[in-house]
């Protein structure tokens, strides 16, 4: 959730995430922040850390918008639905959870607690649909690997 507020942030989100208005900001940050515009090279690398932070916060608040969890919605449910939970962590209110399909999903605002009822449950899949799966705001961050 920290991550989540911290890039809502640097964008000026309130509310719900519009993919236009989204990349409007973007484009705008990026020509601000970007390097090649400084002259002096403290303020050039300050810039490039700058923009990189722009860029990984677009593509993370991308990952969680609306429009794009709606696009992926039929591919999600057969996950959770279909595979099984094969591995996970938990650090800092993050739960990263890897399918038996190969997709890597992680779910914010999960606490201690509940992880510790995730983690000892009879059924992590069971477990997981009923209280995180579709309960927490989530994004995948890997696909499974294609196997020729």
């Amino acid at each position: 959730m920290k991550r989540i507020n911290q890039y809502k942030k640097l964008f000026k989100v309130e509310g719900t995430l519009d993919l236009k208005e989204l990349k409007k900001t973007y484009r705008g940050l990026v020509k601000e922040y970007h390097p090649d515009k400084f002259q002096d090279e403290e303020e050039k690398e300050k810039a490039g850390v700058k923009s990189l932070e722009i860029i990984d916060g677009y593509h993370f608040l991308v990952s969680i918008a609306p429009e794009t969890k709606e696009a992926n919605s039929e591919e999600y449910a057969t996950t959770i639905s279909q595979a099984q939970v094969a591995d996970f962590q938990h650090k800092s209110m993050r739960l990263e959870i890897t399918f038996t399909n190969g997709d890597t999903y992680e779910y914010f605002g999960v606490n201690q607690k509940l992880f510790n009822k995730f983690a000892g449950s009879k059924s992590l899949s069971n477990f997981g649909k009923r209280k995180i799966f579709n309960s927490f705001t989530y994004r995948k961050i890997k696909k499974a690997d294609i196997v020729a």
